[in-house]
């Protein structure tokens, strides 16, 4: 009875892992071809990708776009057949007990060099969709003095800004 109890067990966890697999392969399609759709300058099937009221946060500090703004500030890039090109070289995906809701990290190999990506999934209608993406770029920890340097003075300026408007 034992033996019969752990091979159901067994069967279970075997059944479980591989429809999480699957999920996990469903989302890299999904991730995979809204950058796709990016360095072939679609539109219409890169923001089909994302949710209605997804999110892009972008590398620049005040890149807060809720969909329609990101949409609107994308279109002139994407009607000039010309985008962004970022391929993920590294990803990491987890998805909640229920399959209906995921989060993400990505290396990517861009025109700024090296990118780190993250962000969350969510399914409408049994789709996997894009609701939040952050983008930023990578800083090699031997020279973030540098970047400092670089951006202190803008930095400084946004910051008393933003601490005047709260």
């Amino acid at each position: 009875m034992k033996t019969k109890v752990l091979i159901v067990l067994g069967l279970f966890l075997t059944l479980g892992a591989r429809a999480q697999d699957t999920e996990k392969a469903k989302i890299n399609a999904v991730l995979d071809s809204w950058h796709l759709a990016a360095a072939n300058a679609d539109f219409e099937a890169y923001f089909g990708k994302m949710t209605s009221d997804a999110v892009f946060i972008g590398t620049d500090a005040m890149e807060n776009w809720q969909n329609d703004e990101f949409k609107a500030f994308s279109k002139p890039y994407f009607d000039g057949g010309k985008a962004w090109s970022f391929t993920s070289v590294q990803r990491n995906i987890y998805i909640n007990k229920t399959k209906d809701f995921a989060w993400f990290d990505e290396l990517l190999d861009t025109q700024m060099k090296i990118c780190r990506g993250s962000g969350v999934l969510k399914k409408e209608n049994g789709q996997w969709k894009i609701a939040h993406y952050v983008l930023s770029i990578a800083v090699p920890n031997d020279n973030v003095g540098e970047l400092i340097q670089i951006k202190e003075k803008k930095d400084d300026e946004l910051l008393l800004e933003l601490k005047k408007n709260q």
